[in-house]
């Protein structure tokens, strides 16, 4: 199983029924994915109305809202609705494209330090460096994000590990 499949799969295990977001470059695989399955997406103007998006429905059903959003501006897009969340404890999710890990660092096309960036603004952050730790930041992100003070936590979602082959049993 593609993972693709498998992140849309777990966030469907956990109960999630709609996803904020705005399509780019890294993460059209995802949205390719969530096409077929069985969430609502909300196409956003912009990825900054995802976030606060995100935080107004995890307010109103007091469950982790969850926001999708490409690399590069996309990700820095995100910032303020991730701080209001932070600053109102509120639980989110924030996921982010990213390019092939094998060239982060290398000033690939819409490369930007996500995980650095988004540091001082979250409670946690993922970096999904193999396919096969997507389970843990996902199942982490859940537990994290509503645990003790609530708060938004971000998964970088690297588009070479979204494409790479998962074992299903992992999930």
């Amino acid at each position: 199983m593609k993972g693709t499949k498998a992140l849309v799969t777990m966030l469907e295990r956990k109960g999630v029924d709609t996803i904020f977001g705005y399509p780019g470059g890294s993460v059209i695989p995802i949205y390719d994915e969530i096409y077929d399955a069985n969430l609502r997406h909300t196409l956003v103007r912009r990825e900054q109305c995802a976030a606060h998006m995100a935080d107004g429905y995890a307010r109103a059903k007091n469950v982790p809202g969850i926001c999708l959003a490409t690399s590069g501006p996309g990700t820095t897009n995100l910032v303020t609705g991730i701080a209001t969340a932070y600053a109102d404890s509120v639980p989110m999710i924030a996921l982010t494209g990213q390019v092939a890990a094998g060239s982060l660092g290398q000033g690939a096309f819409q490369e930007v330090d996500a995980y650095s960036l988004l540091m001082p603004i979250t409670k946690h952050n993922f970096r999904v460096l193999d396919v096969n730790r997507l389970p843990h930041a996902i199942k982490e992100a859940w537990e994290i994000c509503q645990t003790g003070r609530p708060g938004p936590v971000h998964v970088a979602l690297p588009v070479d590990q979204m494409n790479a082959q998962i074992d299903p049993a992992l999930l």
